[in-house]
């Protein structure tokens, strides 16, 4: 059922596989928290640790990177506690919308693998 979500979102996503500086860069710069239903800045790791830390053991910012990163056994807890990262427009814009990654015009949508990463460091 998810690669068929996947399918039917794919003209109108781009995705890929970060590395681990995409993802801790992304974290310290534009992560924000959901604590009582609101946005709260990453800004301090108690606010992690008041949380996740006791049931999940998860302490601080680099616990949680690296459980977004490995997709680890508290991944589901982890990420509902990320608020969805708000990026800007990529610096030099985009290719050509209507078109495919991986397509022969060459456009922005579809899987970018590993190159995800430097369309993310253009937007962060």
């Amino acid at each position: 059922p998810i690669l068929q979500m996947l399918k039917l979102v794919q003209p109108y996503v781009t995705y890929g596989y970060p590395s681990l500086k995409t993802v801790r860069e992304l974290v310290y710069k534009r992560g924000h928290g959901k604590v009582t239903k609101q946005r709260i800045p990453l800004s301090d790791n108690a606010i992690i640790a008041d949380k996740l830390g006791e049931k999940h053991g998860i302490h601080g910012a680099e616990d949680l990177i690296h459980e977004i990163y490995t997709v680890g056994p508290n991944f589901k807890q982890a990420a509902n506690f990320l608020w969805p990262f708000k990026l800007s427009a990529p610096r030099g814009g985009f290719k050509c919308k209507r078109h495919g990654y991986c397509e022969m015009k060459g456009g922005d949508w579809g899987n970018r693998e590993a190159e995800i990463n430097e369309l993310i460091a253009r937007m962060n």
